[in-house]
């Protein structure tokens, strides 16, 4: 049996983070496990991550961001994703289909029935087993970020960020049991403790 865990935020909770270090957790325990990311993951995938991201001086719609995380989507399911479920590992995704609900969805405004209709599109209905979100405010979130570079989201202003963290509340909300909401706040420590906690009770089911 394999497990699909999925990591989602906004800018600066640190899921990246978290993300590896329950990788190679699961590694130093012997099960196996692949680390993968959205947009990109695949070769086409990080040609879409490069355009949705870093293009300049180009408006493009929240309906085209939609449809290239999607197609980005696609492609790393059908070439990373299913295979590697299909042959028994633990597959860490860092963002999925969530982060498109988030972002476009709540953060943009792109009607709701229409993103989930397309997100189903391109996932195939595959849903995560395990969600894990790290919140915390748009304010402390993105103050973590003001060092580096910033992409296209991380430039939205303080709003947006705050509709995308409240999307993922609301969604959380509504699927308790596929969704682990952790205070980001907290040291990296304590976080990865709370998230090893929930897997390894998820592992052990299997084993039953």
């Amino acid at each position: 049996m394999s497990l699909f865990i999925t990591f989602e935020g906004g800018e600066g909770c640190g899921k990246s983070v978290q993300a590896k270090t329950l990788y190679r957790r699961l590694l130093q325990s012997g099960i196996p496990a692949l680390l993968t990311h959205e947009p990109g993951g695949t070769s086409l995938g990080n040609r879409i991550s490069r355009c949705l991201k870093w293009t300049q001086n180009t408006d493009i719609s929240p309906l085209t961001e939609l449809l290239l995380f999607n197609a980005s989507r696609a492609q790393l399911i059908d070439e990373v994703i299913q295979p590697n479920l299909k042959g028994g590992k633990t597959v860490i995704c860092d963002r999925y289909a969530d982060s498109t609900t988030a972002y476009q969805s709540y953060g943009r405004g792109l009607d709701l029935p229409t993103v989930k209709a397309i997100n189903y599109a391109a996932t195939g209905g595959l849903k995560a087993d395990l969600t894990v979100l790290l919140d915390i405010s748009a304010e402390e979130g993105l103050a973590r970020k003001r060092a580096r570079r910033q992409d296209r989201f991380e430039q939205e202003d303080i709003a947006f960020h705050q509709r995308v963290r409240k999307g993922y509340l609301k969604m959380a909300a509504s699927e308790p049991k596929r969704w682990l909401v952790v205070d980001a706040s907290q040291s990296r420590r304590k976080i990865a403790q709370i998230i090893w906690q929930r897997v390894s009770q998820l592992l052990s089911r299997q084993g039953d």
